[in-house]
């Protein structure tokens, strides 16, 4: 895909803002487990960088996805994984079925708030025991009167602490898996909603993740996202934006693994000579960049698809399957040529290493995106 000037002006734009605003903070963030979401949020708001492919009339730029496709890349100049990740909830993941399928009056409550920076969204489908199988979650929304009442919990929450609104995915009725669900804007200062606990990790550290629960939280019909009962089918919309992003960004967190262990293996000498020049060395970043460029050549036939308006699921899914594998090949490989020093804490690379493991597990694990794709194939096997 051709990118124009103005898709280089939203990278340097970025970088920019990464090396300026928020990499100063980010050791300080990553020790405290949590950056100030509403704050950088803003900022990226002023930027216009929160809603570049969203509705021109809720504060959306109106683009088309290649643009948000260059932001998933340019967010790995941050030195960290955590703080992409929150953006990524806030821009692919928790709005884009709202931003679809929302009615013009929660577009304007949640939507443009979420576009300006103003509010903080999350998503609200992983449950305990309900992680990749979607189908199984077990949150409920009954009807009362012309409100839902909402029974259940919800775990691994990015952003969820710090979070003003929650899409949340509840079963609405008792049909089949994939007709009763549908997504509800869930304020996250309702009564009845408590965040149960923040979730330590062993990556992604400056983001917090959080465990929920809903408690007879009572919010109005008119919060559900589009169609009763579709929700299942909206979140299966959203998850070709979530991989896409996550195959988007772990391909340029992998790339700068690799650009920072040449200049560290150049300046690094080992028996006389740069460890670069070792045949080993050089040969296998240029086995490990190779790989990324594939990677990065089969996301953006996944952006080229949802530009054509066409169904991107088959793409995204292969792509998000070779980033999750991908991004821990380049940072366990990078990490061995820095030695001792890559095993520190504060190393970049070892960051990465940590970091990226859960492009596997987020979103859909490696299995469930095999799976799909042996559904894709003809090669799954037929139950009964």
């Amino acid at each position: 895909m051709q990118l124009t000037h103005e898709h280089e002006e939203i990278r340097n734009t970025v970088r920019r803002w990464a090396a300026e605003k928020i990499n100063p903070h980010v050791e300080r963030w990553e020790e405290e487990e949590i950056f100030p979401a509403r704050e950088v949020f803003g900022q990226l708001g002023d930027l216009g960088l929160l809603g570049l492919d969203k509705p021109v009339e809720n504060g959306g730029l109106g683009l088309d996805y290649s643009y948000p496709a260059v932001l998933a890349e340019a967010l790995a100049a941050i030195d960290c994984g955590g703080i992409p990740m929150a953006i990524g909830v806030q821009t692919d993941m928790a709005t884009p079925a709202l931003a679809r399928h929302g009615s013009k009056e929660l577009r304007e409550a949640v939507l443009g708030p979420a576009i300006r920076g103003e509010a903080v969204c999350c998503l609200g489908v992983s449950e305990v025991g309900g992680g990749s199988d979607v189908a199984a979650i077990r949150t409920t929304a009954r009807k009362d009167g012309g409100d839902y009442v909402i029974n259940g919990g919800k775990m691994w929450t990015t952003s969820g602490t710090q979070a003003d609104f929650c899409c949340l995915l509840a079963n609405t009725s008792d049909g089949a898996p994939h007709r009763n669900k549908s997504l509800i804007v869930v304020p996250m200062k309702t009564k009845g909603v408590s965040v149960a606990k923040k979730i330590r990790k062993i990556g992604m550290n400056a983001s917090d993740t959080a465990q929920l629960f809903f408690d007879d939280v009572r919010v109005p019909q008119a919060n559900r996202i589009g169609e009763e009962g579709m929700g299942f089918v909206y979140q299966m919309e959203q998850f070709q934006y979530e991989r896409l992003w996550g195959a988007l960004n772990a391909g340029a967190m992998a790339q700068r693994a690799i650009d920072m262990t040449v200049d560290y293996t150049r300046e690094r000498k080992a028996f006389g000579r740069p460890l670069l020049d070792n045949q080993w060395v050089h040969y296998r970043l240029a086995e490990m960049e190779t790989e990324v460029a594939a990677l990065r050549a089969l996301s953006w036939q996944g952006v080229e698809t949802i530009v054509r308006g066409e169904d991107a699921t088959r793409i995204a899914t292969m792509a998000k399957l070779k980033a999750g594998r991908l991004i821990r090949e380049v940072a366990d490989g990078c990490l061995q040529f820095w030695g001792g020093m890559g095993y520190t804490m504060d190393n970049h690379v070892a960051r990465i290493f940590r970091d990226g493991r859960v492009t596997s597990i987020g979103g859909g694990a490696d299995e469930v995106m095999l799976q799909i794709l042996c559904k894709f194939m003809g090669t799954f096997p037929k139950a009964g």
